[in-house]
Order: structure tokens, then sequence, then C-alpha cells
């Protein structure tokens, strides 16, 4: 994967950043036990650390970009999406702002000092906090992220699986899954996983501490994420016809059960979920609360947690490795259809199933297909993929299974007590998450008219670089004006680095797409597409050095004190801010898509979600929208885009 998935902007809109609202540092905090392994010279003297965290000293803090740089960037952005007039007030407000008597400098004195205490870098907090565990609306579609796995030919698909059956493809897979998985946790926690490496240079593997055992904590106001590495678990929670379900796959010693023991785990699970409703009915499903309103689902917890059984079962779910849900309530014909699958991997039946709070689930339906569904808060995508792409490649071909694991305790339904105020906030959370669920579309998309990747590149055309200016074309042709874009781009050459915007709607982007249908030369038309693409180029290439304009002006704001210095802020004051960072298009790419097609939903109301992969043959996306907007058209929209991805193929033959 070259990007990770788009964060949602909305948690860095105009609104969200009072500075009257502050969260309080226990509840940001991310709770985890951190040990590093060392080696010793024969002095006894500490040396360098080796193995996956071995380059971590190595690796440089993230810079604060000046006042001045960040201001030409950012006004830069706003020249194709402003009148004159509109842009010459930018660019008062903008001088104003970083002026010797504006407030900018202030700010930016007060992030230097954030910077100089922070451990690791001056965005790692505020990101957290505001991008992601103050966000009050439901992570459930909004947060979580989404991606349809790869079939496996050893797993064939089922083409008639019966629904409100599990399979025994389905208990099979997930078995195989689940045991690359736990061999991926263990290379992790050994730290004999490879560094991650970018053109020779490595990059920050302190995402992969947060990827197991790890979960979102619903809290009032904001909420915290607690993770626990080396994660030291020794079970994970299964979802089966909405329960849940503490599945031991170590023994009380840390041995790891077989293969066939997992399997045989997973059967006994879905036996004892059978068994406790066929005698007592269904519990309470609590795990719907996880796609509620953020407030409305930490109110119902704290009720929840006066109950010491009810604490014992949210311990579990919190503490367990990942998540595996276990669908079989899914029309068959719906799970045969690769888009219909999406849509079950986004939101299955409005949030059933799923624990959305869970760094990972791996999701499997009752014919044997696979996807995902992930919450964003801990970790980025691209790290979550690598675990994934080397999980579901181990599953090709037999395994030499390991010896069984003795004294394996059997699988344990969890148990709830749930008064009646809670049971209302359960049932509000299921209407609720029908609604939005029913409002998302997701479709997806394959262009291979002229091939993909590969071609691009003899063309001497960045891949990414070309869709996003084809992208910037395909929305002028539809909608008929430009519009702010985001790109995400990776920090993670810097030390605890997540993401930055890449601002991908610029004016050399535009000349480009306002000529790709004028009376203009192909020669011509060929070289504004070179000139577009040289300039998002670039501008990939700062943003990953940490020279974006969103992060730095995020936490410029993030030093505001009051109302009134909000007030005097010129910049952000001023309408072209909102404007450009009110990303109707949010876009990520997730290249290689032939074994993990991801997805997320827009950002913003009258807005697409736009995920694709750059592959060697083709070009493969997904177009997502909201149903209620009379501003958007996802399937009309999706074919705009396949044709003018076309057509910019043809412009540089």
């Amino acid at each position: 994967m070259l990007r990770v998935f788009g964060l949602r902007p909305t948690g860095v809109s105009a609104g969200m950043l009072r500075a009257s609202v502050p969260c309080s540092q226990q509840a940001a905090s991310v709770r985890r036990h951190s040990t590093t392994t060392t080696t010793t010279n024969s002095s006894g003297a500490d040396t360098v650390p080796r193995g996956t965290f071995s380059m971590q000293e190595k690796l440089p803090r993230l810079p604060i970009p000046s006042l001045k740089d960040t201001a030409t960037r950012y006004l830069r952005s706003l020249e194709p999406l402003l009148t004159p007039a509109e842009y010459a007030q930018s660019e008062k407000a903008v001088s104003s702002f970083i002026s010797p008597g504006g407030l900018g400098p202030e700010l930016q004195r007060r992030l230097q000092e954030v910077d100089q205490n922070a451990s690791h870098n001056w965005l790692e907090d505020i990101w957290l906090k505001k991008a992601y565990l103050e966000w009050r609306g439901p992570s459930y579609i909004n947060v979580n992220w989404f991606a349809l796995i790869g079939d496996s030919a050893d797993f064939p698909l089922l083409p008639n699986a019966t629904r409100g059956q599990v399979s025994e493809t389905q208990i099979r897979r997930a078995a195989r899954i689940i045991t690359h998985m736990l061999e991926a946790s263990e290379a992790l926690n050994a730290q004999t996983m490879t560094v991650d490496k970018q053109k020779g240079k490595a990059l920050c593997m302190d995402q992969f501490k947060r990827q197991f055992g790890t979960t979102r904590i619903a809290r009032m106001g904001c909420d915290e994420l607690v993770s626990q590495y080396p994660a030291t678990a020794r079970h994970i929670v299964v979802m089966y016809r909405n329960q849940p379900v503490s599945v031991p796959v170590y023994n009380s010693k840390g041995q790891r059960a077989s293969l066939a023991q997992i399997t045989a785990q997973l059967v006994e699970a879905v036996r004892a979920v059978d068994k406790v409703i066929a005698k007592e009915g269904a519990a309470p499903p609590v795990a719907n609360l996880t796609a509620a309103h953020r407030d409305d689902w930490a109110q119902a917890r704290a009720m929840l947690e006066l109950d010491a059984g009810n604490r014992d079962s949210l311990d579990a779910v919190d503490t367990a490795l990942f998540g595996v849900c276990l669908d079989v309530d899914v029309d068959a014909s719906a799970a045969a259809d690769a888009e219909r699958s999406v849509a079950v991997f986004a939101h299955s039946d409005a949030g059933a199933n799923r624990w959305y709070d869970k760094a990972m689930q791996l999701v499997f339906l009752n014919n044997g297909r696979m996807g995902v569904n992930c919450e964003h808060s801990p970790v980025d995508a691209l790290t979550t993929g690598r675990l994934l792409m080397e999980a579901t490649a181990k599953e090709q071909g037999p395994l030499r299974d390991i010896a069984a694991a003795d004294n394996l305790a059997p699988p344990q339904p969890l148990r709830w007590n749930v008064n009646a105020d809670v049971a209302e906030l359960i049932t509000k959370a299921r209407g609720e998450a029908r609604d939005l669920a029913s409002n998302l579309r997701v479709l997806l998309g394959t262009s291979a008219d002229f091939g993909g990747a590969l071609q691009i590149k003899t063309w001497g055309v960045s891949p990414d670089a070309f869709f996003q200016v084809a992208l910037q074309a395909a929305y002028l042709r539809h909608h008929g004006h430009a519009t702010a874009t985001y790109e995400s781009a990776s920090l993670r050459r810097f030390l605890h680095g997540r993401t930055e915007t890449i601002r991908s709607c610029t004016s050399d982007a535009m000349a480009f797409a306002r000529a790709l249908d004028g009376d203009v030369s192909a020669a011509t038309k060929s070289l504004l597409m070179r000139k577009a693409a040289e300039t998002h180029t670039e501008l990939s290439q700062a943003a990953a050095l940490g020279q974006g304009v969103d992060r730095h002006l995020l936490g410029l704001r993030a030093q505001l004190r009051n109302e009134d210095e909000m007030r005097e802020a010129s910049l952000f004051v001023d309408p072209a801010f909102a404007k450009s960072s009110t990303f109707v298009l949010s876009t990520s790419n997730v290249t290689p898509g032939d074994r993990f097609r991801g997805g997320f939903a827009p950002v913003v109301a009258d807005g697409y979600g736009i995920n694709y992969a750059m592959d060697h043959k083709d070009i493969k996306f997904s177009v997502s929208d909201w149903r209620a907007s009379s501003a958007t058209d996802a399937q009309a929209f999706r074919e705009t885009l396949k044709s003018t991805l076309a057509d910019v193929g043809k412009v540089l033959k």
C-alpha cells in the first residue's frame, strides 16, 4: 500500500477545535505497557535494541514547518477554489496572521514549546485527540474503515451457503487466518518482524504495538485507548449471532493452540452460543452500543460497569487480541457479490455482529468470503494492511500444524446484566445504526482500458499522480467546478508519525482538467497533464517530509486558548479556511488492490469517499456517498471517473 486511508477531516473542521473544551490527559492517553529488548556487551552496558524496533532511536522527529512556508503552501492550495476577490481577501487574512503583530507567531511559539515537552513529536497527542478521541458521532461507518479481502483458492467460495448456518469453509478459513495473525503477534512480541522501509529508509514501527490487544473505550466527552505491548492476552473475541464469546487461543502457560484446536474452538464457540440462545433466548445485544453516538455508548458503558459480571465481560472484549466475526445472517446472493459483500463489511446489518471498538476485526461470511472492519484511532491502515497481506499469503497451501496446547480452556459466551436504561440505549443505537447504514452507498469500479501502473510508468508519470489528476478532471466533468480534495500521505519516516494531507486540487490539475474537454491540441493536453502530475508529486513528497499544510494548521489551532483568540486568528476566521478544509473528495491509495479492496465513508454530507489501488494491469477503486445527498451520485460519478481515466490514458499514449 502506498498511502494510508483518509482520516475523517470532520475531526478538524471549523467547529471541532474549541480550546475551551479540552480533552483530559488521562482520557486521551493510550494506556499500554511497553518493554524494549536490548542486548548487552561484555561490560554489561546496554547497546542499541535489535529487531522490529531497532531503528526507532535513529528516526528523526517530525519538524514544525515555518509559518511562512505553510502560509505559502496554503495560499497556493486556495488558488483553484476561490474567485480573485476571495483570494485577495485570504491573502490579507494570512498576511495579518503571520505578521509580527499577528497571532500566528505566538501560536507557533506555543507549538514549539509543545514539541520540546513531547516525548516523540508535537503532533501525536493533538492528532489522537482532535481527529479521533474527541469525535462524538458514531465511530461506526464514520471512523472505522473496511475492506474486502481476496478470495482463497484453498477455501473456494460456497455457491449456495445456507443463511443462518455456519459452514465448514467459513470455520476452516477463519481458523487458518487466526493462526497466521497469532504468528504475527508473536513476531511483534519477540521483535522479529522486519522493519518496514521506503526507498531503503526505515519507517516508524510504533503503530504495530497497537495492532493486537487494543480497544477504543467510550468515555463522556473524549474516549481513550486501551492497549498492551507486548500483547500477552491469551484469547480472542468471536462474534456470532450478535453475541461475543471469549475464545482462548493460548493455554495458561502461553502455548499457542494448534490449527486443529483453533478450528475446534470456533466450532465450540458456535455451539455454546446456539445452546445458550436455545435455552435462555438471545442475550442483550450489548455490542450494538459500539455503533452508537459515543456519549450514548459512554453513558451505557458507565452503567454496565457498575456490575461486576459486566466488568468482567467488558474486560474480556477490551483485552482480546483481536475480533473475529462469523456472519451467518447474510443473504446468499449478497455474500456471493463482491460489491454487496463490501456493504456487509462496512456496516453489517445495522451494526449487528460486530464490536466496532476493536482495533481489528476479521469478518468471515458463511460462503468463505473474508473482509475486515477496523477502528482507525490507534493505527493507520498501512500497518494493518501489511499484517493482512502476509496472513492471506500464508493461507495458500498446506500448513504443518504445531503440537496441541495442553489444557486449553473452552470458549465462554459473555454474560450481561442490562437494566432498562441500557436496554433503551441499545434500541436507540440499533435504530440510528440502521439509518446510518441505509444512507451509505459503496460501489466498486475497475478501469482496465489501457492497463495499470506498469503502463503509466512507461509514460514517465507517477501512477498515484495520474489517478489524482484524472480524479480532478472527472469531478470537473461531473460537477462543473473544482473542490477541496484530501489524499493521505504517510509520515512514518518520522518517529511516531501518522499522516499528513496532500491537497490534490491544484491550479495545474485544474488547467489540465479544463483542457481535457477543450479545443486544445493533443500535444498541449499531454504537456498540461505531465505538469499537473509533476506538481502533485512535488506536493506528495513535501507532505511525506512533514511539509504539508493541514497538520501544522491543526497544531496551531490547538494552541488557541479562548474565544477571543479564535476571533483574532484571521487565517482561521477567513471563510476560505473552512472551504478549503471541507474535503468533498476524500481519497486514499491502498495499492495493491488484488487482495485488499478497502473503503471508507465520505467525510462531509455532500462528498465522496474514493479508495483506489494502482495495480500492474488495472486500476481498482471504490466510490462512496450518502444517499441523502442531492449533490452527489456515486453510481454516475463512478462511470464518469472510469471514462475519464481512460481518456487521460489516451492523452499520454
